[in-house]
């Protein structure tokens, strides 16, 4: 009954592995984004305090021992990054993840009745900026440092997925790792 958690930098993929495997497996699926905002229109505008959202993913993560989630997780409770059997690292290159962050960015405005063009990208234009330090901050903010740090500690396997893999090809090497590394799902 293996959990797992899907990780990588906003745009490389983590959330359609995720649900592709969790699919696949017929497992339940859930994203740390769901836990970290409040639900607002446009998303992404109002967090949650961290003991209710980390109390939250406890509780799901718990009740559901085959289960995959995706997104960050680092500077949540420790007792979640405990739960995991196995994590899947993606990573892609800046300019590919960037590409689709603006064009994610583009079609979450469309889904945003009331909001001005303007309004809407002053919202998101911090978020934009944040995630294109990703590969060269530090620890002051989640960046790949951050990520490699926080996978270091842990004691389950790693599969560290490199390049802008087709869903379908990190798919079958995840089934793979998990066949080989982890358990038989």
């Amino acid at each position: 009954m293996p959990r797992i958690h899907v990780v990588g930098a906003s745009g490389s993929g983590t959330t359609t592995l995720a649900r592709g495997l969790a699919a696949h497996l017929g497992w339940a699926h859930y994203d740390s984004d769901s836990y970290f905002w409040l639900p607002t229109t446009p998303r992404c505008l109002l967090k949650r305090e961290p003991s209710l959202r980390d109390g939250q993913l406890l509780s799901d993560l718990r009740a559901h021992p085959d289960c995959v989630e995706s997104g960050s997780l680092v500077n949540w409770d420790a007792r979640i990054a405990a739960l995991f059997d196995a994590v899947v690292f993606l990573t892609i290159p800046a300019s590919i993840r960037m590409d689709r962050l603006r064009r994610r960015e583009e079609m979450r405005f469309a889904s945003c009745p009331g909001w001005s063009r303007a309004e809407f990208l002053a919202q998101h234009r911090e978020f934009l900026a944040w995630a294109e330090r990703y590969e060269t901050a530090g620890t002051e903010q989640r960046s790949r440092v951050t990520h490699e740090r926080w996978l270091a500690r842990l004691s389950c396997p790693v599969l560290c997925l490199d390049g802008d893999l087709p869903t379908v090809e990190r798919l079958a090497r995840t089934l793979t790792f998990l066949e080989r590394d982890v358990v038989s799902p």
